[in-house]
């Protein structure tokens, strides 16, 4: 075998085809581009398959996420409390608001907040939290909703890695007041470019952001607040709502790859050294595995080994929130979040996408055994 991609997506469009084909051609033949039929139909199906009421499609997940605490009344003076071990988005979006992100460590075994650790972080100036569901993986929300509660604290959930993921069997997403989701082509329903939307059952943020993602504007040339651009386009919405109906037969697809790579995996725990810490899912949770992503002190050595043999990995993230550059004002420092620090020496996510044969995770899981067998005994 020559070569695993750590993602693909050429069988999946190939299966589609006729069908992405039939409705990009009804969208040009439509003339209707902006805010369409689509758009309309997608939100409202997004919606039904989250459990919330609403769903307003917006450019991206990063503006969801804007666009989600602008309408939940985060500004200026503010604090937001989320994780520093998730993409530049979620603390990026704080800021462009103008309020403060405030990081608390991870839970190493779920690289989700520690719900735990939250309290101790909030003040008076704390408006929301902004659990982020890692890697497919739901965070723990009944705490974090608790906490919500008793301090009036208002809940968005990045959603970006986690679509059709469940909290005791509820849509993640659709718990908190609003959830955010991004249909980046490598998600687990992408898009063929950028796309997001923010969901909720809240009439007032609904409209808000509906307001904000076309300049503030209702009617059109009538602008009652300063809003932006971000709008999902029409044609990729039909897109999406080809591939929507495939989605939780697309998730039991890498949950069957999951349980595979954890099968053939099993002869770790025949080494008599250190090995590989796999993924788990807790008792609460139906993980989506948008990565399946292990964890060994050894990260970098294992993957360039895994490179030679073909197999294409993906880090996510190297370098923690709290020390990148574009936070320096904030003034962490490294060792303020050790397990969020360890965590990006040390993981690693294997390839991961619906198509993957058992043929294929087997030779990762040999060429990771025959890792161990040549590099570290």
């Amino acid at each position: 075998m020559n070569n695993v991609p750590a993602f693909s997506l050429t069988q999946q469009n190939q299966s589609l085809k006729k069908e992405l084909n039939k409705t990009v051609n009804e969208v040009i033949d439509s003339g209707m581009f902006i805010l369409g039929k689509n758009v309309e139909s997608f939100e409202e199906e997004i919606a039904k398959y989250c459990g919330s009421k609403l769903g307003i499609g917006v450019a991206n997940g990063s503006d969801a996420l804007y666009l989600a605490l602008l309408a939940s009344g985060v500004g200026p003076g503010d604090e937001v409390i989320t994780t520093p071990f998730t993409f530049f988005a979620t603390a990026g979006s704080v800021q462009r608001v103008g309020a403060r992100p405030v990081f608390v460590d991870i839970d190493p075994e779920t690289y989700n907040i520690n719900p735990y650790l939250i309290e101790k972080k909030i003040t008076t100036r704390t408006k929301a939290i902004i659990p982020v569901h890692m890697y497919g993986c739901p965070a723990d929300m009944g705490y974090i909703m608790e906490l919500a509660s008793k301090y009036h604290l208002k809940v968005i959930e990045d959603t970006a890695q986690a679509l059709g993921a469940k909290y005791k069997g509820k849509v993640v997403g659709a718990i908190g007041d609003a959830g955010c989701i991004s249909f980046f082509p490598t998600k687990n329903l992408g898009a063929f470019g950028d796309g997001g939307m923010v969901i909720t059952s809240s009439e007032e943020i609904a409209e808000k952001v509906r307001l904000l993602r076309v300049h503030g504007a209702k009617p059109r040339y009538y602008h009652h607040i300063i809003g932006c651009n971000s709008r999902l386009d029409e044609l990729q919405a039909a897109i999406l709502r080809v591939k929507l109906p495939y989605l939780e037969m697309w998730n039991e697809l890498r949950q069957n790859v999951a349980r595979l790579y954890n099968m053939f995996l099993e002869g770790f725990n025949k080494l008599g050294h250190e090995v590989i810490k796999l993924p788990i899912e807790p008792a609460y949770a139906y993980h989506v595995y948008h990565q399946f992503t292990v964890r060994f002190s050894r990260r970098d050595e294992l993957r360039a080994f895994l490179k030679e043999k073909g197999i294409g990995t993906s880090v996510y993230y190297p370098l923690p929130l709290h020390v990148q550059q574009a936070f320096t004002h904030l003034g962490y420092r490294q060792g303020d979040f050790p397990e969020t620090e360890a965590a990006c020496r040390e993981v690693l996510s294997l390839p991961m996408f619906p198509e993957l044969t058992e043929e294929e995770i087997r030779y990762i899981a040999d060429q990771l055994l025959k890792f161990f067998e040549e590099k570290v005994q």
